[in-house]
């Protein structure tokens, strides 16, 4: 049995194995021109090895630097018009960030009444924000991490899977390769990523403020540049390392025993997930028509997250990536703010226990 296999060889060989299996799928990944190769490979080797039981995570510490790393890098790439756009459409941005909303709290009510899963699960689960911070404020809340955390990252490869697919069909592909100097020194504006990262860190800490890793130094990163002309400096290699950790994070939580107690709930809570990405891409059409924004910028815009994994789709692709991450920041802001909310109004209604099938 592979998972035997796996148990028995060292740590160390077992991480060279996912190492040179994510670098393989990498590689494919890029030379077929398809976005986010970078994560999409380590996510993709992360979920095999996760199935065959390698026993294999990235640790809390690690996934907060490339939170932040994300975080830097979307905050420097944000053009200061996005908050005149912002203002000029505030009340239809409103409205597609609580439509958003709506649609995921309505699919988390009717997988909550038909029983498919407890009232808390199904509404943390089916939340439109990033997963990391969805499952850490479910548990909080007294929620079952296992199913949020499943159900959060399934969502998180099937939004992957489906944008990356759609940047693709719609002429979306990687740009021209160039000549990356993987070994270059740093120059002295990477003291100031520094600086970024270790703010994220440190608020990343506070469990008061779920994805502030992310948040804080994108907040930063665009008021140092906007204010001060202050750029922050992102080698290659950080980016791609942050990318790969972010990408195992996710396919490394797909555990058989945690597959194994949804195995049930798998059709019908893929099917609403699904449906949950159609609606959003259909606001996102709605979007796109009404003030003329390119129709992948708005869909990306309105992809039901996470948002790391939308950022980093986004940057390779020709979209406005000011106006997707803001759009996508601003709606994580409103969902840590009403999900608790949802979810007690729920869990009060159908939090009973779900029976066991029939044999």
């Amino acid at each position: 049995m592979p998972s035997v296999v796996f148990f028995r060889a060292p740590l160390w060989s077992r991480w060279a194995g996912l190492l040179a299996l994510s670098l393989l799928l990498t590689v494919l990944i890029e030379a077929l021109r398809l976005p986010a190769g970078r994560m999409l490979g380590p996510m993709l080797a992360g979920i095999l090895f996760a199935l065959a039981g390698a026993g294999l995570g990235v640790g809390r510490w690690p996934f907060l630097v490339a939170q932040a790393v994300v975080g830097t890098m979307i905050g420097a790439g944000i053009d200061p018009a996005i908050g005149r756009d912002l203002l000029a459409h505030g009340p239809l941005f409103a409205a597609l960030i609580l439509g958003v909303i709506a649609v995921s709290a309505g699919l988390g009510w009717l997988l909550a009444r038909w029983r498919v899963l407890p009232g808390t699960v199904a509404v943390w689960g089916s939340s439109p924000g990033a997963a990391a911070a969805m499952t850490l404020m479910a548990g909080a809340c007294g929620a079952d991490a296992r199913l949020v955390a499943f159900m959060q990252y399934w969502r998180v490869v099937l939004v992957v899977l489906t944008a990356t697919l759609l940047g693709w069909s719609a002429g979306g592909t990687l740009p021209p390769p160039v000549a990356e100097d993987w070994l270059a020194r740093p120059g002295p504006a990477f003291g100031l990523t520094l600086a970024l990262i270790g703010a994220g860190l440190l608020c990343g800490r506070w469990r008061g403020l779920p994805a502030g890793a992310m948040l804080v130094p994108l907040a930063l990163a665009a008021l140092l540049r906007d204010g001060f002309g202050l750029r922050p400096e992102l080698p290659p290699l950080l980016l791609t390392l942050s990318y790969a950790l972010i990408g195992w994070r996710i396919g490394l939580g797909f555990t058989r025993a945690t597959l194994g107690h949804v195995a049930r709930a798998l059709p019908r809570v893929t099917a609403a997930i699904l449906l949950q990405i159609a609606l959003c891409a259909g606001l996102g059409l709605l979007l796109s028509g009404l003030i003329g924004v390119d129709p992948l910028t708005a869909l990306l815009a309105t992809s039901p997250g996470g948002a790391d994994s939308i950022a980093i789709i986004a940057s390779t692709l020709p979209v406005d990536l000011s106006f997707v991450m803001a759009l996508q920041t601003l709606r994580l802001i409103v969902v840590i703010l009403v999900s608790p909310r949802l979810a007690r109004l729920i869990a009060g209604r159908f939090d009973r226990p779900v029976p066991p099938e029939r044999p």
